[in-house]
């Protein structure tokens, strides 16, 4: 499914390594917001986490999650539906790539032993519902 606001544009500035703030819903209902790095790939959005932090929680409680990423007045707001992975492989693999691509290949290296010490789980976000406010 083609999103329109999801424009080549809006693909460049997500392409960037930004961060955005997750949002997950509480066990009580209420939202819970987090700074986190991510990657798009086509129509949906990758993510890593440590196995057991609350957005973690909140998304095996609840897949629903929405993200945005803000730059000055620019800003793209995602919406959609979780799918986790703690298949080790992946999920180490995935978070020493999104390691590349925020701290360089050098930074990455240096953490990778440690990444390799800790049960991570990957967050795949699929793309239902996207809003982008100043690329016109």
């Amino acid at each position: 499914m083609a999103l329109p606001a999801l424009t080549v544009a809006v693909r460049a500035f997500l392409a960037e390594p930004r961060y955005a703030v997750l949002a997950t819903i509480g066990a009580s209902g209420t939202p819970h917001l987090t700074a986190i790095w991510y990657e798009l790939e086509e129509d949906s959005v990758l993510m890593n986490t440590a196995a057991g932090r609350v957005k973690h929680r909140n998304l095996r409680r609840d897949p629903r999650a929405s993200i945005c990423i803000v730059d000055g007045e620019r800003y793209v707001t995602l919406s959609g539906v979780t799918t986790l992975i703690d298949d080790q492989a992946v999920a180490q693999a995935d978070d020493l790539r999104l390691a590349r691509r925020y701290d360089g290949p050098e930074r990455a290296a240096e953490r990778a032993p440690a990444i390799a010490l800790q049960q991570r789980v990957t967050i795949r976000v699929t793309i239902t519902q996207a809003h982008a406010r100043g690329f016109d």
